[in-house]
């Protein structure tokens, strides 16, 4: 028998490790097969095992709705008009799930807002500076509700400001309410009232992880690819898995119920058919999101407990060369030229103005991602707003690691085959948790067939973003790679 197999379940143990060489040398050396039997068996008896993790959790909850009302999400016309705010159908709220494994803690935010954008340098700075939790380890992770305030609009930047400082005190309050041990547990089932655009296959896929203290059920993270419902353009409110989360809540007393969504930028809801008022049609599709929910958490589920780890990283994708200046110059007929960049009805043309620019001002332009930086107005450019220790670059990607399965965070609006390419790579050994929209700024990542039919999806970064370079076809395989690159990296630690 070769030696490292009597004592490698304890080769992480270096002292017991260098004992029994010890031993088993002393023990040949004198030629007593008894000995040498008797001393490898004490002292793998006596071989004292690793300590028992225990994992502890706590969670809290508040009302992030703002006695005045600013500019929704949802409010922006098709032409670019903004619509005045006038009440609201739901309150909006912020959850926080903290983890603590005795080493570090994760942190899990979940809130009903498009994005987070101005707020999340702000959250990451305070929560490394007096929390000592860093980047990697605070998962930012938006409802994508379209009825709430419009992060990247100028006038709403206070609210933001004001937003962090709520999220801030909530972390607090989570990391206060902290108890163990906890045991957590994961499962996923489908929802099929979902639909895909651009010719790409839909993401049916519902994944649920559960957090236990004894028998009772702390805390129920789950998602969804997909677009929520929304009720109004001139409300606030949380759309269809707001409600689907206040179903959870009633089902399970005592629980804090948690949606992020997942990667859903080509997805969309069906609506029920027959069914004309909004909010009805929002409380029926979050009641059917929340019995899956609850059927998945009442279903054998694979148990997750085990140590934390974290890792975020900025991975760069490819664009696309820019149309020639004599392109340019044909684009740029018959479209205003001097009134720069504009999120309201002139929005569709920024790029072309900017393109434009490059060319006069000899300014070099981006072949990836990563070559700019997004302003808090939500534009592509070269130099930041201001300095800061957090500029936003895509694609950001935080992926952690609870016990022995992978979660993946993805900043931006990430097409549903992406987030099934990463799904799949590791279905057969473990499973992974996807969600998108976390962080700043809702980017759509597009797919390869999404970037050949230059859907909307494609033009984002364009139209809205006002780069001048829109993305190259291979964006798709660098993120899903780059993805999985991280996973691999993760799982190997």
């Amino acid at each position: 028998m070769h030696l490292s197999l009597l004592y490698s379940p304890y080769q992480k143990e270096k002292t017991t490790v260098r004992n029994l060489k010890t031993a088993f040398s002393k023990a040949l050396n004198r030629r007593n097969k008894l000995t040498m039997l008797l001393v490898i068996t004490v002292m793998l008896v006596t071989a004292q095992a690793p300590a028992a993790l225990e994992l502890k959790a706590g969670n809290a909850k508040a009302v992030i709705t703002i006695g005045k009302f600013l500019k929704l999400t949802s409010g922006k016309l098709p032409d670019g008009t903004m619509l005045d705010t006038d009440g609201k159908t739901h309150d909006i709220f912020a959850r926080a799930l903290v983890l603590d494994d005795g080493n570090s803690r994760l942190v899990i935010v979940t809130y009903d807002m498009n994005c987070l954008d101005v707020a999340t340098p702000n959250l990451r700075e305070r929560c490394r500076d007096e929390l000592g939790i860093d980047a990697s380890r605070l998962l930012l992770i938006a409802t994508h509700s379209h009825q709430a305030p419009m992060p990247r609009w100028k006038d709403n930047f206070p609210h933001q400001r004001l937003l962090a400082d709520t999220i801030f005190k909530l972390i607090q309050k989570a990391i206060a309410n902290e108890q163990g041990p906890v045991q957590i547990f994961f499962g996923n089932g489908y929802g099929y009232f979902v639909k895909s655009l651009g010719n790409t296959p839909a993401d049916y896929e519902i994944q649920v992880l559960k957090v236990m203290r004894g028998e009772q059920t702390v805390a129920m993270l789950f998602n969804h690819p997909v677009h929520p419902l929304s009720t109004s353009r001139t409300k606030i409110g949380v759309g269809h898995p707001g409600y689907a989360l206040n179903e959870v809540e009633r089902a399970i007393p005592g629980v804090l119920a948690m949606y992020g969504d997942a990667c859903g930028g080509n997805q969309f809801v069906i609506a029920p058919e027959g069914i004309e008022d909004k909010i009805e049609a929002a409380h029926i599709l979050g009641s059917e999101l929340a019995h899956i929910v609850l059927d998945i958490a009442e279903s054998p589920m694979q148990e997750v407990t085990g140590p934390l780890s974290s890792t975020m990283e900025v991975i760069s994708l490819p664009l696309a060369p820019p149309p020639s200046y004599k392109e340019a110059l044909v684009l740029a007929r018959d479209i205003p030229l001097d009134i720069g960049i504009d999120h309201g009805v002139n929005r569709g043309t920024n790029w072309i103005r900017e393109l434009l620019r490059y060319y006069k001002e000899g300014i070099p332009f981006p072949t990836r991602s990563d070559d700019l930086i997004c302003r808090d107005e939500g534009y592509l450019a070269h130099e930041p707003d201001e300095p800061r220790a957090f500029p936003c670059r895509f694609e950001e990607v935080i992926v952690a690691k609870i016990g022995d399965m992978p979660l993946v965070a993805m900043q931006g609006e990430v097409c549903a085959p992406i987030g099934m390419r990463i799904k799949d790579a590791f279905r057969r050994t473990t499973p992974v948790m996807v969600f998108a929209y976390m962080g700043e700024h809702n980017l759509y990542i597009p797919t390869r067939e999404l970037v050949r039919l230059d859907t909307y999806q494609a033009q984002v970064i364009k139209i809205q973003y006002a780069s001048p370079c829109g993305w190259a076809p291979e964006v798709e395989d660098e993120m899903v790679q780059g993805v999985i690159s991280m996973v691999e990296r993760i799982l190997g630690e």
